[in-house]
């Protein structure tokens, strides 16, 4: 994969610095585990999703959260779901914690959140640990109609942030991520 600007494979299992921004148009970071740590518990999140499946008629063993929520659109409660987590998602983000990367805003270039995490719970987050004003565009898990790993969400911040995938670094946590940044062909560096 032909990528300009740093060797993205280099930052690899490193925490990403100052430094490592320089060479891009844009930097997008990944939400929970990047900039904050959320107070979600995601057993009870998990248990939620279960019980609405109960009440509904269907059966959630087997089941992560995850999985949940991608089963929820093909049995008409993704709506409700996403409420539910949304909610809890949001009083996480009132009592995150902010992590270190957070201290790396603002950059001198357009920076982005792309989050798994749901839109309203970003932007909580980002007004509680006054970062708002250092990011440029928000897409959370259900501001496009797919989510990470998918690249649709990393390319609809990139879009918004008017910064082709070959310029642009994406900086997250998970192997979720990694494959994110891979599928949108857009260099990424791990925290």
């Amino acid at each position: 994969m032909s990528r300009d600007g740093p060797d993205p494979a280099a930052g690899a299992g490193t925490v990403a610095g100052p430094d490592e921004y320089d060479g891009y148009d844009a930097v997008v970071f990944d939400l929970d585990g990047t900039l904050v740590d959320l107070a979600v518990d995601w057993g009870a999140a998990r248990a939620d999703a279960a019980a609405l499946f109960e009440t509904r008629g269907h059966d959630p063993a087997g089941d992560d959260l995850w999985g949940l929520l991608g089963r929820s659109d093909e049995l008409g409660l993704r709506t409700e779901l996403e409420e539910r987590l949304s909610d809890r998602e949001c009083d996480g983000a009132r009592q995150s914690d902010r992590l270190a990367h957070a201290d790396h805003l603002p950059l001198s270039v357009p920076t982005g959140v792309c989050s798994l995490n749901s839109e309203a719970a970003v932007r909580t987050a980002l007004d509680t640990h006054d970062l708002v004003d250092h990011v440029a565009a928000v897409v959370g898990r259900d501001s496009c109609p797919t989510y990470k790993p998918d690249p649709e969400p990393l390319l609809a911040t990139l879009s918004d942030l008017g910064v082709p995938p070959e310029r642009a670094l994406f900086v997250g946590d998970s192997e979720r991520d990694a494959v994110t940044a891979d599928r949108a062909d857009v260099a990424f560096v791990y925290v």
